[in-house]
């Protein structure tokens, strides 16, 4: 097969699967969107009204998603790789170690990935609970069934999650594929019969509609908003499809299809406001009703599934980033090493989106809660890719600060708009923001407070060594590990196992781990091996934020010509018990949170993928 031809069919093949996975939440938005804007806020379906909120959605389309995300932010990919982690760690980079614009920038980082977890337990619910209500459409008789079957079909899809995706995923690309034919064809047919509506595509009418209502006008935006939301998936995942395969689809196919589908919904409430009570089912035939539910639920079940796997990849990235303890990883895929599952997210998750649809219990009151995460993280995507634009892209200060400020005054506007819905259930995601951003920067305080104590009580490893060698213990055959996290001192679990074994391994390495601010370290830049003294060697290995540990594998494949024999090799790991008391480092409620999640950490050995029957672990207390 020729070249040409082989890298048209990757590109096809990249642009389905970019199809089935990067643009399942934005394109169930309109699902809700609609009823949302003119049944939540009681808005006359007059003519100018119709008009002037179409003009809204296609414009926050064209300069939310299709100029910010799609054409100016996956400019600032890291290697390849996009998300609010990946851009943090392409700016804090050219801050000053340890100065305050570094701190600020990576607050914001770690607040608009603590807003994404809040956003990825309402997207599940909402999406999956329009969906069903379509069947109300056909019959009131099924109103009862609607919060049970949409919470069946949600515990279902974490139930397989430990199996991965694999299977699943060859679907989505076609289901999705027909979704937003079904959702242009639906709309086109609709905007036929009433072509005037297309004169929304003018921003006069948004201005229009502005004018006369004023104040109303800015609340309404917390509706409009949702049919943005997604937009930050398409960088996010970048780096699984690459920028023109995302860029391609959202152009040709996505989004056509749904400035479509929007206008033939505005089309179908001027024909007939009766439609109100579910505008998307009602474009449809009536034959079409229960086709079209069940390829709704299909789609939104993708989207959710979208959310699911990202939840999966940012905790993996914020742990090997040192804000979060160690949890059980869980590959399910043999080839791909993106493919993760984590049981303790997973069921987080849950319970979370369980408890989300049985207190509220329809789309319209999840309408309230959903937008403030979204918005809040559309205004830190903006700042970020500010220093971006500033400091890596050179594009001076005057063109910069233009940008920032349209782009920023856009997403405050939409953010102001949803805080209203704060006392209505947006209280929500930003309380659960609230709770991973302290536990995130609680994990990081804490840790920098055990290394600091532990290095106020270590002892040097260069003099250490030194007495080793002049007064040697007994030698026994085989390779000694003690993986630490400061080089500097002798691991405190080398320190026990001569004070309790009294014996020292033939060869004995002192391993660091260590993450880098980039998505992935190349494979000639994994290990590094120095020799300290005869039969002491000191090994680094680095991981960027979205690497695949395994630390047997890198040892295997070691460059070094130092050969690592697994069942000749026995890991040694220090645990501390830690003992809250009140000191300088944190408050004493955050040490005892901090001890509590150091207990619960998965052990190192799974986080490592070391053989347990390979490793030995010390205990020592600590205070902290």
């Amino acid at each position: 097969m020729d070249q040409p031809h082989q890298a048209h069919r990757n590109a096809r093949a990249l642009a389905l699967g970019a199809l089935g996975v990067v643009f399942g939440d934005i394109g169930t938005s309109p699902l809700y969107t609609m009823k949302e804007v003119f049944g939540g806020h009681h808005l006359p379906l007059v003519q100018d009204n119709v008009l002037g909120i179409l003009s809204l959605v296609f414009w926050s389309l064209m300069l939310v998603v299709s100029l910010k995300y799609v054409s100016v932010m996956m400019r600032a990919d890291n290697k390849g790789e996009g998300g609010i982690l990946a851009l943090l760690s392409l700016v804090q980079g050219q801050a000053p170690v340890a100065s305050r614009s570094r701190m600020v920038l990576i607050a914001l980082g770690f607040l608009g990935a603590s807003l994404f977890f809040g956003d990825s337990l309402i997207t599940p619910a909402i999406s999956v609970l329009s969906a069903i209500e379509g069947l109300e459409m056909g019959t009131p008789a099924l109103d009862p069934f609607i919060v049970p079957l949409a919470l069946g079909i949600l515990i279902g899809l974490f139930m397989i999650q430990r199996h991965g995706t694999t299977a699943i995923g060859r679907l989505f690309g076609p289901i999705m594929l027909v979704w937003f034919g079904v959702l242009g064809l639906l709309g086109a047919l609709s905007v036929a019969q009433n072509p005037q509506i297309l004169s929304a595509l003018m921003p006069i009418h948004a201005v229009r509609f502005f004018t006369a209502h004023g104040t109303a006008s800015f609340l309404i935006l917390g509706a409009v908003v949702l049919a943005i939301t997604g937009a930050e998936a398409l960088y996010a995942d970048m780096g699984h499809f690459g920028r023109r395969p995302i860029q391609m689809v959202w152009f040709a196919y996505v989004l056509p299809a749904l400035v479509l589908n929007y206008f033939g919904q505005g089309a179908l409430l001027l024909a007939d406001p009766g439609a109100l009570r579910n505008p998307f089912f009602l474009l449809a035939p009536e034959w079409a009703l229960y086709p079209m539910v069940g390829l709704a639920t299909a789609a939104t079940v993708i989207a959710s599934q979208a959310v699911i796997s990202g939840a999966f990849s940012v905790t993996r990235q914020v742990i090997q980033m040192g804000y979060a303890p160690r949890l059980i990883i869980r590959h399910t895929s043999a080839s791909e090493a993106g493919q993760i599952y984590i049981p303790f997210v997973n069921w987080t998750l849950a319970t979370g989106i369980a408890l989300l649809v049985l207190g509220f219990k329809s789309s319209s009151n999840l309408a309230a809660a959903y937008g403030i995460a979204v918005t809040g993280t559309f205004a830190i995507d903006t700042i970020l890719v500010g220093m971006v634009m500033r400091v890596r892209w050179d594009l001076g200060r005057t063109l910069t600060l233009a940008g920032v400020v349209v782009f920023l005054v856009i997403d405050l506007a939409f953010f102001a708009a949803n805080a209203v819905k704060i006392p209505d259930g947006g209280w929500f995601p930003l309380l659960v923001a609230l709770v991973v951003f302290t536990l995130l920067v609680t994990w990081k305080r804490g840790r920098e407070i055990v290394l600091q104590r532990l290095q106020e009580t270590a002892q040097p490893l260069a003099p250490f060594v030194e007495m080793l060698l002049a007064h040697p213990p007994f030698r026994v055959p085989g390779t000694a590990v003690f993986m630490t996290a400061d080089a500097r001192g002798a691991p405190s679990a080398l320190l026990h196992n001569l004070k309790h074994n009294k014996v020292l391994h033939e060869r004995v390495v002192i391993l660091n781990v260590r993450y880098a601010e980039v998505p992935f370290v190349p494979p000639e830049r994994r290990l590094e091996m120095s020799k300290l003294a005869e039969g002491f060697y000191h090994v680094v290995i680095r991981y960027g934020f979205m690497d695949d540990i395994d630390i047997p594998k890198a040892l295997a494949e070691c460059p070094c010509g130092m050969q690592f024999e697994l069942m000749d090799t026995t890991f040694f790991f220090s645990r501390e018990n830690l003992i809250p008391t009140g000191g300088e480092g944190m408050m004493l409620w955050r040490e005892h949170l901090f001890a509590t999640m150091a207990r619960n950490a998965a052990s190192p050995m799974t986080f490592f993928r070391i053989p347990a029957n390979r490793v030995v672990e010390l205990g020592a207390q600590l205070e902290i």
